[in-house]
């Protein structure tokens, strides 16, 4: 027998209003519409939603309730689904923005961006978020390539007068810097690929300040598993001040690497 949840949980459906070419390898796309009200991120500043991109041919409940579908369809014939941090949130303007990176290869995401246009749908999960940067802390590291510059970024913005961060951000070139505005005390350091830096070497490198540090580390899932270890065991950190986790795998789709976390974690990928 199949079991539905109860709690049926629709898909939020926006429109496009506009897409710009922020950077080289970056595209900024806002969405907005009445179910925008739907819409509520928190005091996170990783705050993430899914886009999900319903598969042609296959004939979906009218509200798209994920549950639903994966509890009645074959896996399939599932909406196939991308996760993006939400870098900015404007309840008055009616405006959601998000940052999409370009890998450079072809993919789901790229395809749909090329063929967007304004008044198209944009359909998305509603958002879920872990981190803040919390007062507890004396210091605070943001350590992420360009996948977590969004979620960098926005935690920037959060952060207050007297507060003090150790910013370290891996992108390719120069090209992919964008303004990091902040109340903050902050130290920013970009490092590029293109002149081999890591984001593994300069936080291994990195002078810790003395005093309690919150951290936030994003990125390539294998960089982020080392680092991991390195900053508990090695540096000291807290566990309950450590946000860190791979934002994506080197070599396999998302689906692939939500699949790989989800066997580590003895779960079934998808299901929430």
């Amino acid at each position: 027998m199949i079991v539905v949840s109860a709690r049926a949980r629709p898909v939020v459906r926006l429109a496009l209003l506009r897409l710009t070419r922020i950077a080289p390898r970056v595209t900024r796309m806002v969405a907005g519409g009445a179910d925008i009200a739907r819409l509520d991120p928190g005091p996170f500043t990783d705050s993430h939603i899914r886009i999900v991109f319903p598969r042609p041919g296959i004939a979906y409940p009218a509200d798209l309730d994920l549950r639903h579908i994966h509890a009645t369809l074959p896996r399939s014939a599932w909406p196939r689904t991308r996760t993006y941090t939400i870098r900015a949130f404007d309840a008055a303007a009616g405006e959601l923005t998000i940052d999409f990176y370009h890998h450079g290869r072809p993919g789901l995401t790229p395809t749909w961006l090329a063929g967007l246009k304004p008044g198209d749908p944009v359909l998305l999960r509603e958002p879920r978020g872990l981190y803040r940067p919390r007062p507890v802390a004396g210091w605070h590291l943001l350590a992420g390539d360009a996948v977590a510059l969004p979620a960098i970024a926005v935690t920037l913005e959060a952060m207050t007068a007297g507060m003090r961060a150790r910013v370290i951000v891996e992108v390719v070139d120069e090209y992919d810097e964008q303004p990091l505005p902040t109340a903050a005390d902050a130290d920013i350091r970009w490092i590029h690929t293109a002149r081999g830096d890591s984001l593994a070497t300069a936080v291994r490198s990195l002078a810790f300040e003395p005093g309690v540090v919150q951290a936030f580390v994003h990125g390539e899932g294998a960089v982020i598993r080392g680092l991991r270890r390195h900053l508990l065991d090695e540096r000291g950190v807290a566990r309950d001040l450590l946000s860190i986790s791979g934002y994506w795998r080197r070599g396999l789709t998302d689906e692939q690497w939500r699949e790989w976390k989800a066997r580590q974690a003895g779960r079934c990928p998808d299901r929430d």
